[in-house]
C-alpha cells in the first residue's frame, strides 16, 4: 500500500508540476524513488529494471527541459541581432505598398507598377474620410514619379494621411486596381509576435517583410 501511496504522488507531480519544477523536483524524485525501493511489497518485489526505467524517463524529461530553455534563450538572442541589423534601417526611406500614405508639404516617390498591358494609368488619390480628392493620369510604366500632393485644381493639399491606389486601363477599360508603392522615411523599428513592423512617417506601418527597396533620406 506504501508503494502505491508513492507512485500516486509521483505521477501527480508530474502532470501539475511545470517544467521548471520538474527540473527542481530531481531530488525530490530520488528520495521518493528509495523509499519506494524500502518499502516494496516481500510477495510482489519492483523489478530492478522498473527503477531503471523510471530514473531514465525522469532523466530524459529533465534534459528536454533544459533544451527548451535553451532553445528559448538561443531564439530571444536571434531576435535581438536581427533587431540591431534593423536599427540601421532608421533614418533612412523605405519603399513599400501601405494602404495610406503621410503628406507633409514634400514630394513623395511614388513607384508604380500597372499592369503590363496597360496603356493607361491613373493615381487615385482619397482622403483619410474615403473622400475622392484628385484623379492624376501618370506615365504609363515603372519609372518612379513624383507626387507633389495637390487636389483636382492643383491645390496643395493639407498635411495628413491620404489613401493612393493605381488604376491600370486598356482601350478605356478599368483592368484592376493596386496599391501604390512609395517612399517614407522610417522612424522606429519595432518587434513583436508577427515579425518586425517599420513605423514610416505619420505613423504608418508596415511589415519589414513588405520593403522591396532602401535609400538615404537625402536621395
Amino acid at each position: 500500500m506504501q508503494v502505491n501511496a508513492a507512485n500516486s504522488s509521483y505521477n501527480t507531480s508530474q502532470s501539475t508540476g511545470s517544467p521548471s519544477a520538474i527540473t527542481s523536483d530531481f531530488t525530490t524524485f530520488l528520495k521518493m524513488l528509495t523509499v519506494q525501493m524500502q518499502n516494496q511489497d516481500p510477495l510482489n518485489p519492483v523489478e530492478a529494471t522498473d527503477f531503471a526505467v523510471q530514473l531514465a524517463t525522469f532523466s530524459g524529461v529533465e534534459q528536454q527541459v533544459q533544451t527548451n530553455q535553451l532553445l528559448g534563450a538561443m531564439g530571444q538572442q536571434f531576435a535581438l541581432m536581427g533587431m540591431s541589423q534593423l536599427a540601421g534601417w532608421v533614418g533612412q526611406e523605405a519603399r513599400a505598398p501601405a494602404d495610406v500614405v503621410w503628406f507633409g508639404g514634400d514630394p513623395i516617390t511614388l513607384s508604380p507598377n500597372p499592369a503590363a498591358t496597360a496603356d493607361q494609368v491613373v493615381l487615385v488619390v482619397h482622403d483619410a474620410r474615403g473622400n475622392l480628392v484628385s484623379r492624376e493620369d501618370l506615365p504609363v510604366g515603372a519609372a518612379p514619379y513624383q507626387w507633389l500632393g495637390g487636389d483636382a485644381t492643383g491645390t496643395p493639399l493639407a498635411d495628413g494621411r491620404y489613401i493612393l491606389t493605381l488604376e491600370s486601363w486598356q482601350g478605356g477599360e478599368l483592368l484592376g486596381e493596386s496599391p501604390v508603392e512609395y517612399y517614407a522615411k522610417i522612424t522606429e523599428a519595432r518587434g513583436g509576435a508577427n515579425g518586425t513592423t517599420l513605423v514610416l512617417e505619420g505613423g504608418i506601418e508596415v511589415p519589414a517583410t513588405s520593403v522591396t527597396a532602401l535609400r538615404h533620406a537625402d536621395t
